[in-house]
């Protein structure tokens, strides 16, 4: 399975002009906390996250209706391609820090979002279809059982 096959079904992007309100708006409509951002051909150009609201934008004053987001994005963005692993996206996320990686083709176009969330709920979902065929393993009587 690749790391595109754990994203959400719906991309949160906004275009490289939205302004901060737009990408927050998008981040609350499909409850999510960070956003791609996007240039005309959907190549990613940055992120913005939970973390740049609070840190950039939270105690400025300005309204995110007039702040772009390209002001307060985070460059250069860290990402997954679909050669990527799902262990190898985790260890760049734990070790970074990162709870989102966009995933790209091969010219940076944005294929999904990848969150820390989706892959710990593929963990869980193989850990317990593990417990799953243990515990049939083992309550089962076995070759010549009685």
């Amino acid at each position: 399975m690749n790391v595109l096959e754990l994203c959400d079904r719906e991309i949160a992007a906004v275009p490289l002009e939205a302004n901060v309100a737009d990408a927050i708006n998008m981040m609350l409509d499909l409850h999510v906390g960070a956003v791609s951002v996007v240039d005309g051909e959907r190549r990613v150009a940055g992120i913005f996250t939970e973390r740049d609201v609070l840190q950039k934008l939270s105690l400025s004053g300005r309204s995110p209706a007039s702040v772009p987001v390209r002001e307060v994005m985070t460059t250069p963005v860290e990402m997954a391609t679909l050669n990527t692993g799902a262990g190898e996206a985790l260890a760049t996320m734990v070790e970074q820090h990162y709870r989102h990686l966009p995933v790209v083709d091969d010219e940076g176009k944005l294929l999904g979002m990848l969150s820390i969330r989706n892959l710990l709920q593929a963990r869980v979902d193989d850990l317990t279809r593990e417990l799953d065929a243990l515990e049939q393993y083992t309550s089962s009587d076995g070759i010549g059982g009685d």
